[in-house]
């Protein structure tokens, strides 16, 4: 009896010792980290309006990447470098875990771009530009933006802003944490005119690929 009480007492501590990312994620860490909610909303779809991504349903290697990052400084962004560095490798770990297993918000779309730009962005989602040696995006985050890996991560449902802010931070240097600076080089071969036409096209595609009906 004593051998399975102290064992009891072992696995509490343990279930006591690991944090808890929803918990996190609503109330911070009660160590000066401020609740993730408060940014990325409860659902963690973000806010589209002042370009806080969706973290839901991302790669949970991709999350914890981002998070190391930004704490030791390859990743730079005022706000979230004190709250990642704030954060223990077990903290970041469950969050990473919490938000990658967190369905997809199902808000409307963003409104998708038309026209010339709708045929720019869908040119250089799925064929680049070889002219400048540009691959298509798809080739590394997969049809439709629904992402790759856990290198690549899903540009589907990201809000317009996020995604013209991070092409143009790679563009001018101040985001260099990719694989083999591949990003760096695909942005440095864009526009303005691109980034608004590709950022559109991706926050208006579905997080998922819709099934091929069956005859």
């Amino acid at each position: 009896m004593v051998v399975f009480a102290c064992c009891a007492l072992m696995m509490k501590s343990a279930f006591a010792d690991t944090p808890d990312g929803a918990a996190i994620a609503r109330q911070g860490n009660a160590r000066g980290v401020a609740p993730c909610m408060a940014c990325h909303a409860a659902d963690g779809g973000g806010q589209a309006a002042a370009g806080f991504p969706r973290l839901a349903g991302l790669p949970q290697a991709y999350l914890r990447k981002q998070l190391d990052d930004f704490a030791h400084g390859s990743r730079v962004n005022a706000t979230m470098q004190p709250v990642a560095s704030g954060l223990s490798d077990a903290e970041r770990d469950a969050l990473a875990v919490y938000y990658s297993k967190l369905p997809v918000p199902s808000a409307a779309p963003a409104t998708p771009p038309s026209g010339d730009s709708a045929t720019l962005a869908q040119s250089l989602a799925s064929r680049g530009r070889w002219s400048k040696d540009m691959p298509a995006c798809e080739q590394c985050h997969g049809p439709g933006g629904i992402g790759v890996g856990d290198h690549f991560p899903p540009l589907a449902r990201q809000s317009v802003l996020y995604l013209s802010n991070q092409l143009h931070a790679w563009q001018q240097g101040a985001r260099r944490n990719d694989p083999l600076q591949l990003m760096q080089t695909v942005a440095g071969k864009l526009d303005d005119a691109d980034i608004a036409a590709i950022s559109a096209w991706y926050a208006a595609q579905p997080a998922t690929l819709m099934k091929e009906p069956q005859p």
